[in-house]
């Protein structure tokens, strides 16, 4: 009989112990929720001082008017994140920010360009790199324009040329987006426009005519990567 009420008193004192350990359980992951909760509102609310930051940065670009708005940028902030954190950092934010904004008015995949400069420095990407010296000279910055390419792709893009702002980002971005859009329009073939990016446009018809494709490994590399990357962002 002892041993059938010791068996009660042991079997309630589990029961208690049991119930509320799930409750802290409960609490524990509402607490989490609202953290993440409240993380991602400040996100959002500091987007304005982002978008005003990037404003500020991009006067340098002489005649450069973005009709991005703040709410477009807001829709690109998921993917500036996965940027930032797949590039451990290297990639600021406020460049995906600008990026995914910019390509999306072009309707260019954001991935597509963000991998194309990784490529481009190596995985650094470091806005004041100078490429090694070739027959047609140094290629520069981010995106590794030659002087030679980047101010016809300037005036395409209807913002004055200056060599030294070949090392800013945001400069760098918006050529290397408006020059793949060109190629693109031109080929319609991202392998076509990739490998033109890479290897000049003459340079790939050399490719083609030797090989039958444009399938090349720059090209095939940074679909593929692209592909990845924007898999992130769908799943997260």
């Amino acid at each position: 009989m002892k041993m059938n009420k010791l068996w009660l008193i042991y079997s309630s004192i589990a029961f208690v112990t049991v119930l509320l350990m799930g409750l802290s359980t409960l609490e524990n992951e509402s607490d989490i929720q609202v953290a993440e909760k409240d993380r991602t509102t400040a996100d959002r609310e500091q987007l304005p001082d982002r978008f005003n930051t990037i404003r500020e940065k991009t006067t340098t670009i002489p005649d450069y008017e973005s009709s991005v708005t703040v709410s477009e940028w807001n829709n690109s902030q998921e993917t500036a994140e996965v940027m930032y954190d797949d590039s451990d950092g290297a990639f600021k934010e406020e460049w995906g920010l600008f990026l995914a904004s910019e390509a999306a008015n072009r309707d260019i995949d954001p991935f597509l360009v963000y991998e194309l400069l990784r490529v481009e420095t190596g995985g650094e990407f470091d806005p004041e790199m100078t490429g090694p010296q070739t027959s047609y000279g140094h290629a520069y910055g981010l995106a590794q324009f030659m002087t030679n390419t980047a101010p016809w792709i300037a005036e395409m893009a209807s913002v004055e040329y200056d060599e030294d702002l070949l090392f800013d980002p945001y400069y760098s971005m918006l050529l290397s987006v408006e020059y793949l859009d060109f190629l693109h329009d031109r080929y319609d073939d991202w392998n076509y426009a990739l490998t033109a990016y890479h290897r000049g446009i003459y340079g790939m018809e050399n490719y083609v005519s030797r090989n039958g494709h444009a399938n090349s490994w720059y090209a095939e590399e940074i679909q593929e990567m692209a592909d990845k990357s924007g898999q992130l962002v769908s799943h997260n």
